[in-house]
């Protein structure tokens, strides 16, 4: 657990107390470099570390027409396809997959107005559970985060690539195609982009997710199998949702490009909250990990929208205290956690 902590009180350090200098700079990509190798050389860590280590057995030296029989989602069945004809091991696959999720997650963050009380949020659940844990979402998210990017600049084709590229990792971000129609340019006539955007999703469906329909169906539906802690994790982007709405004539006054596009991923948000009594299954609780990047993009605003109210330094000292909180409750009493403890990298236990 010590591991968890000393990496969060690093990361909650520069964005309290370190000025954004060149020295920071330093400090950011020494963090990169933290992130990436906690990532990639974790050692059975994780509730899916052993799929993924079959996943990767399965898929070690066949030949590339068999890759795809296992119905393993593309852009997973081929990293570990070209991994293992290099032999680099899972590591090789869980290093290119955290290298993704992390240039996806410091892209993002980079482009809020304080991109290290961003990576201070994203640490306790994104990066620490799902990146840790998840490793197929991670990837997904990590493209979704650079499709983020996109946004301020208004590029909806740009959008429409990333998401299609983490639809290749897991099907299921297919779902946030619909989202780009709110970045569009505003000369651009709507119905262009639903022209183009509805053929798109409906190859994207037959693609990635028609063939595998009735196994998730009946996984995630007819079983109603059940995700521990879904009502807290889904909470968690209640919460934001609802501070976007409580400031969203502020927040369209300085963040105008983007404010329909977050409008939409809050509704969703709450969405998913209205819907899990209903379902009651993995299946919210997974989609909902897409919209983890709204606690990030609000509570990483919120210290300067209402900067003429209160000190930013105040409300970011009460949002690292707040997720401090959140990490270490996960970490001590979700069912799942033991999974994650104790944290173990296979670079320092080759030294040992």
């Amino acid at each position: 657990m010590i591991h968890y902590i000393l990496v969060y009180i690093y990361i909650a350090f520069l964005a309290l107390f370190v000025k954004k200098d060149k020295f920071q700079k330093v400090f950011k990509i020494l963090l990169f470099c933290i992130l990436v190798l906690m990532i990639g050389f974790r050692y059975k860590v994780g509730s899916d570390w052993f799929s993924y280590l079959q996943h990767y057995q399965m898929l070690y030296h066949k030949n590339f027409n068999e890759i795809f029989k296992y119905g393993f989602d593309p852009g997973h069945a081929f990293i570990n396809w070209i991994i293992g004809e290099y032999n680099l091991g899972i590591y090789g696959v869980n290093f290119i997959y955290a290298l993704i999720f992390t240039i996806g997650l410091f892209l993002f963050s980079a482009q809020q107005p304080d991109p290290l009380l961003a990576l201070t949020v994203a640490f306790p659940y994104l990066i620490l559970v799902v990146a840790m844990g998840y490793s197929r979402q991670a990837v997904a998210i990590g493209f979704f985060m650079i499709a983020l990017t996109e946004i301020e600049k208004q590029n909806f084709w740009a959008y429409v690539y990333w998401i299609l590229m983490a639809s290749l990792f897991h099907k299921t971000a297919l779902i946030l195609l619909p989202f780009g129609l709110f970045i569009r340019k505003e000369k651009t006539p709507l119905w262009l982009y639903v022209l183009i955007l509805v053929p798109t999703l409906y190859g994207a469906w037959n693609l990635f997710l028609a063939p595998h329909f009735e196994y998730l169906w009946d996984v995630y539906v007819e079983r109603q199998m059940q995700s521990s802690g879904a009502l807290i994790r889904v909470m968690m982007n209640v919460i934001p949702a609802i501070l976007f709405f409580i400031s969203r004539r502020r927040w369209r006054k300085i963040y105008e490009k983007d404010y329909k596009f977050w409008f939409w991923i809050s509704i969703a948000s709450i969405g998913a909250f209205v819907l899990l009594p209903l379902i009651d299954s993995t299946v919210i609780d997974r989609l909902s990990l897409y919209f983890i990047p709204l606690q990030i993009i609000v509570y990483s605003r919120l210290p300067y929208l209402y900067k003429d109210i209160i000190s930013p330094k105040i409300f970011k000292l009460f949002i690292v205290l707040f997720y401090f909180i959140v990490m270490m409750v996960w970490l001590n009493f979700a069912t799942h956690a033991n999974d994650w403890l104790p944290y173990q990298n296979k670079i320092y236990l080759n030294l040992i």
